[in-house]
């Protein structure tokens, strides 16, 4: 096993400004990886500890169960409760596109159960969102619109019909 280097606080700023960069071209791994650098010398960073949570979010595409739960650990972590709020709004969020995205059996249902579950954290979030901060708002209008106007989200009605039989 290696054993890790530790950054430095000076560097910090630099490996933030990198881990966003890394979130940017979708390597969501990369972002984590600096994330967990910057927390090992700060461990109450706040952009850290958001950026970490966004970038395991971004890889929901493969271990959607456990990704789910590592970003679910960083919540409380975080000190302001509209952002407790509004991330866990996106977790939920990003867990059903992620769903979606897949396209498994009962994807559909899934997807609308955990969009469904994103839109109260939202809307907790907006009751204590500071002034011109709209972000719940538009996170849970997405919800919204995506199951309001997405025709894969609802459900099938199934038409009952008899035959005639002579």
């Amino acid at each position: 096993m290696f054993s890790l280097k530790p950054i430095t606080a000076a560097g910090v700023p630099a490996a933030l400004q990198k881990a966003e960069r890394y979130r940017l071209l979708n390597d969501s791994a990369a972002a984590e990886s600096i994330c967990l650098d910057v927390l090992e010398v700060d461990p109450r960073n706040q952009q850290a500890l958001t950026t970490l949570l966004l970038a395991i979010t971004d890889g929901f595409g493969d271990k959607l169960g456990e990704g789910v739960a590592r970003a679910r650990e960083v919540l409380p972590r975080l000190e302001d409760e509209y952002k407790r709020h509004y991330y866990a709004g996106i977790i939920c969020e990003r867990r059903g596109m992620a769903q979606l995205r897949r396209g498994a059996e009962r994807a559909r249902e899934v997807a609308i159960g955990w969009l469904t579950e994103a839109m109260p954290h939202y809307e907790s979030a907006e009751r204590m969102r500071p002034p011109g901060n709209d972000e719940a708002i538009l996170r849970w209008n997405a919800c919204a619109r995506l199951l309001n106007q997405n025709e894969r989200l609802h459900p099938h009605v199934e038409e009952r019909f008899t035959t005639m039989l002579e």
